[in-house]
């Protein structure tokens, strides 16, 4: 299993959000920052939340780092056009989130055209939950979904499940082990848990049912330093 660190981009800078909407801290310098956090020897996983909001984006920016570090991309990605600009510009996958879903269902037209495009091994569809229903735009808006309703269905597109809890999305205060665990049994696919994740223990306790993990508010405030991060990795690939 792998673990991610993430940047979020909101106006050329690093920010952390408390469940999408308080700004808990920023970084300016976020070539300076993604460098460090790839001293982990993962993708970093680069979301542009401007993009995801409908307020602008941070491109160029995304551009630089794919150029010059692993990362895996997602916020705002609506089009063709646009996936494939950040896979032309190093993307390794595309993290597809609102456009994942339309009209209270899965969008299997456009995600049919980026599988056939690109393959499913370069795409990621990011369920992202509230009270138990997946959210779009930001978070800033309900599909009406049932989180585990369209899991099944999902995996036909894509080689990864990224489940964000956004309920604790920013609060360290824990995952849903139980909908990350309904979810691994429901697909062959890889599963990535993101929201509230603040310990070693927790990232050990996913790996334990198969599940990567994403770490960023307890990676920012020194709640899990990148020494502990790298011990983890090493010891997984001891015999």
């Amino acid at each position: 299993m792998t673990v991610f660190l993430c940047i979020d981009l909101m106006g050329g800078k690093a920010v952390q959000l408390v469940q999408g909407k308080k700004k808990a801290l920023e970084v300016d310098n976020v070539i300076g920052l993604a460098e460090e956090l790839a001293k982990l020897e993962n993708p970093i996983d680069i979301i542009d939340l401007d993009a995801a909001l409908g307020s602008g984006d941070n491109l160029e920016q995304i551009k630089l780092l794919c150029k010059k570090l692993r990362c895996r991309v997602g916020g705002g990605i609506r089009s063709m056009e646009k996936a494939r600009e950040l896979i032309e510009a190093g993307a390794e996958k595309i993290i597809i989130g609102t456009n994942s879903f339309k009209q209270g269902k899965l969008n299997e037209e456009f995600l049919s055209r980026l599988k056939n495009e690109f393959g499913k091994e370069r795409i990621i569809i990011s369920v992202d939950s509230v009270k138990g229903k997946i959210v779009d735009r930001g978070w800033t808006r309900s599909t009406g979904i049932k989180t585990l309703d369209v899991i099944k269905d999902a995996e036909n597109y894509c080689s990864e499940i990224f489940y964000t809890y956004v309920d604790k999305e920013g609060t360290m205060e824990g995952t849903d082990f139980e909908t990350v665990r309904k979810i691994r049994e429901l697909v062959a696919v890889e599963v990535t848990a993101a929201g509230g994740i603040s310990s070693s223990k927790e990232i050990e306790m996913l790996e334990s049912i198969g599940v990567n993990s994403v770490v960023g508010m307890a990676y920012y405030t020194g709640k899990i330093k990148m020494e502990e991060l790298q011990r983890l990795k090493s010891k997984r690939y001891k015999y």
